[in-house]
């Protein structure tokens, strides 16, 4: 029989998941997987490898929002540790979930199967990965500040109320960007640096971000006035992509080093990453994934 881990965060999203658990459970039975079940703690999760380890499995599934599958896979990866991943999207934020388009029924079927495809990743200082986008800005801080029982509460539209509320603070930011050797000088609100088009629950942010294409886009948001501001927003509340909006700075490359004069904290799959300046580059299928 197969065995699946299954690695739930036990707040994410309302603490929802944990309503659905026996249902999961029931689903991975029905088609013959032994499921062996990890809830993820605050601030040690040093047993995770040994589950990992002592369940024999044969595939990690992560159960929560980007955060919970950037730390899974984290672990993973620096630990050597070569097994599919999958996900069941139950936090804030589910963005990688939703590129995939994945259909909790139909998804059981496929990880049964084992069906996989290989995936992308992005490193940041040769030490800590990403699977869906990297940033850094006046925007990204607001998602490390916003408070969690809010953003339990209200779900995404937390992070909007917090980011309507610093409207009057935006301000952009001198960047210095290398990309596959190639330097560039751009002042902006933020950069993002995508491995799939869906980012902040907006599905198709960029045209060219694939998972699977050996390469990482960026995007930077130029300093622009308040009705340029408003016409993207239009934009990506229509499930428009930007990329080529005149307000958008764009690359496309398998490496990037990115320095600022003004200090900022970068952002990692919705976690809190190094501070700038940061060496980015593409791992190209480092991980096979559930879809």
């Amino acid at each position: 029989m197969k065995k699946i881990l299954l690695v739930y965060n036990p707040v994410s999203g309302n603490a929802a998941f944990k309503k659905r658990l026996d249902a999961v459970i029931e689903n991975f039975q029905r088609r013959g997987i032994v499921l062996y079940v990890y809830r993820t703690c605050a601030d040690d999760n040093s047993a995770f490898i040994d589950c990992v380890k002592t369940s024999q499995a044969e595939g990690v599934i992560a159960a929560g929002g980007d955060g919970t599958l950037h730390a899974v896979i984290n672990w993973l990866k620096k630990n050597s540790l070569d097994l599919p991943v999958g996900v069941i999207g139950s936090g804030t934020s589910n963005d990688f979930a939703a590129h995939l388009n994945i259909d909790a029924e139909n998804y059981f079927d496929i990880i049964a199967e084992g069906r996989t495809r290989p995936v992308d990743l992005g490193l940041v200082n040769g030490a800590e990965y990403f699977i869906n986008v990297a940033s850094a800005g006046v925007f990204t801080s607001i998602a490390h500040e916003v408070d969690s029982r809010l953003k339990n509460f209200l779900g995404k539209s937390a992070y909007y109320l917090r980011g309507l509320g610093e409207l009057k603070n935006f301000k952009t930011v001198p960047f210095e960007i290398i990309a596959d050797g190639e330097n560039f000088s751009v002042d902006a609100f933020l950069f993002l640096i995508l491995n799939s088009p869906s980012v902040a629950g907006f599905k198709k942010v960029s045209d060219s971000a694939q998972i699977d294409d050996g390469k990482l886009d960026l995007l930077a948001l130029k300093s622009c006035s308040p009705p340029a501001l408003v016409s993207l927003a239009k934009k990506i509340l229509a499930g428009e992509s930007i990329q080529f909006d005149e307000n958008i700075f764009k690359l496309q490359a398998e490496t990037f080093e990115i320095k600022s004069a003004t200090e900022l904290t970068s952002d990692l799959d919705g976690e809190v990453g190094d501070k700038l300046p940061l060496k980015v580059e593409t791992i190209k299928h480092a991980i096979n994934f559930f879809g």
